[in-house]
């Protein structure tokens, strides 16, 4: 069932190893710099928790006839799909769209690997077992999943196997009669820190040769010989919440996952050596279609509230009366309307797979995966070229107001018409810290390359535009005349 935030806290103290200046963390929920993000997170567990959302929030578990968190079904109608949307919206909503990878995402992939788990089944029967055991038992615990699934970058010119070292990259190097024992690191699991569980697979397709490479597994974070190393958090280098509100908050971290040696028991191993059943658990289930479209929900959230701002800012300023003002909002508002308008296409034009998994129409999905990089940049490019200079000329932090002198200054010199020297700066701090901060480039970089290179988003593009609907048209013109002129005209 679902767990309120203080259950999710506790489960943190499992004795993980977080690395961070050299020096392992202790308590992370007490923890100066991971405090925040845990904290949010437990916020979220709060929302699905509470029983005035519950309609909202969960549906009814099947082993046990709780309340599950929505991410967690596996849709088999529009209707289904509808009711994913509006609780992912919700909880995206909670961090103004700023947490990439919150629970509710490699929950989603998981609902699609169920889905579809006879190809799990193709390495043994065992591995399906597993597969739905183990989701039943996340759904119901209500667990918080991350994932690691793209390699280190040693040796971008050679295949895993092929690197300057065996076991480089995370690996099976032993079997027991007990589980499976992992060698090797994995890059950018974002959120892990302060997960319970890591998804451990490889997203990208293996060469033969790289079978030991070809794995999914779940690991929970606390299992002896796994290391995570976060990069630097940015709540560290905040002076406040008030000069970064954002970073304070909603910076989930990124960490080098290394396994030192790591036992799996056989319960969480789901796919073993094999290279064809880890891509397809991807693409020939709908995990990668319902996975993303949790995140295309996240953008156009996040993407909301970033217009908000543009708007709030010509608001205080008193440009909103400028008829070039509302041009430039209009064609903003315009750019931020494509991602959810994709999510609700994809949504309303869904298919039900062969094994009864209704499925967005993927068209929709890929194209607003490729053009999300462009918009991101454009978007936040237009909120800066609206704030200008402004952003610059702010109290170096929130202690300015504690000397007289610095106060009268900033009070009479920096405001606008109708808002005071506090609320001006205050809301200037909050667009700076979406635009110019640390945290903002963190985002800026995450949504170039959330998917990956945007080369590989447009080759999914192309695999699942519906060409035939396009060149039949042409078909069809070009049937319609001749050398002579036009065919078929009385």
């Amino acid at each position: 069932m679902t767990r309120p935030g203080e259950d999710y806290i506790a489960s943190l103290d499992d004795g993980r190893t977080v690395i961070v200046d050299g020096e392992r963390v202790g308590d992370l929920a007490k923890h100066p710099i991971f405090a925040p993000s845990v904290a949010s997170v437990a916020r979220l567990y709060d929302v699905s928790h509470d029983p005035a959302n519950r309609d909202l929030m969960t549906y009814e578990s099947p082993s046990n006839g709780q309340p599950a968190n929505l991410a967690w079904l596996v849709p088999t109608s529009r209707e289904d799909l509808k009711a994913r949307r509006l609780a992912i919206e919700h909880w995206a909503k909670q961090s103004f769209g700023l947490f990439g990878r919150s629970p509710d995402h490699v929950a989603s992939f998981f609902a699609g690997f169920v889905g579809a788990s006879e190809w799990f089944s193709k390495g043994g029967k065992k591995y399906e077992d597993n597969l739905l055991r183990y989701y039943e038992r996340a759904r119901d615990e209500d667990l918080y999943l991350s994932y690691a699934i793209i390699h280190p970058q040693v040796d971008r010119t050679k295949a895993p196997h092929e690197q300057p070292e065996e076991h480089l990259y995370a690996s099976i190097v032993d079997e027991t009669d007990n589980g499976v024992v992992l060698r090797g690191a994995q890059m950018l699991g974002t959120g892990s820190a302060i997960s319970n569980h890591i998804f451990v697979s490889c997203i990208l397709p293996l060469p033969k040769g790289s079978e030991d490479y070809a794995i999914s597994v779940s690991v929970p974070c606390g299992t002896p010989g796994l290391r995570i190393y976060p990069r630097r958090l940015y709540a560290g280098g905040a002076t406040s919440r008030f000069d970064y509100p954002l970073s304070t908050q909603f910076d989930e971290t990124d960490s080098l996952i290394v396994f030192d040696d790591v036992h799996v028991p056989w319960e969480n191993v789901f796919v073993n050596r094999d290279i064809d059943i880890t891509a397809a658990q991807f693409h020939e289930t709908a995990a990668h279609n319902l996975g993303n479209t949790q995140a295309q929900i996240r953008f156009f959230v996040k993407l909301k509230f970033i217009l908000g701002l543009a708007r709030k800012l010509s608001e205080c300023s008193g440009v909103i009366q400028s008829r070039p003002n509302q041009l430039d909002l209009g064609e903003l508002a315009a750019r931020v309307a494509i991602p959810e308008g994709m999510v609700l296409g994809a949504e309303g034009s869904s298919t039900v797979d062969s094994n009864g998994v209704a499925r967005p129409n993927p068209k929709m999905l890929y194209a607003a995966m490729t053009l999300q990089p462009r918009l991101y940049q454009e978007i936040i490019f237009a909120l800066r070229e609206m704030t200008g200079g402004s952003m610059i000329e702010v109290p170096s932090s929130n202690l300015s107001w504690g000397d007289p002198v610095s106060e009268f200054d900033y009070g009479r010199y920096v405001r606008w018409p109708d808002t005071d020297s506090r609320e001006r700066v205050k809301l200037l701090k909050l667009i700076w810290d979406i635009v110019g901060s640390e945290f903002a480039s963190r985002a800026f970089q995450y949504e170039m390359f959330y998917a990956g290179s945007n080369s590989v988003v447009k080759g999914r593009s192309f695999a699942n535009y519906p060409w035939g609907e396009a060149t039949d048209l042409v078909d069809e013109c070009l049937a319609g005349y001749a050398l002579e002129g036009f065919e078929g005209v009385d």
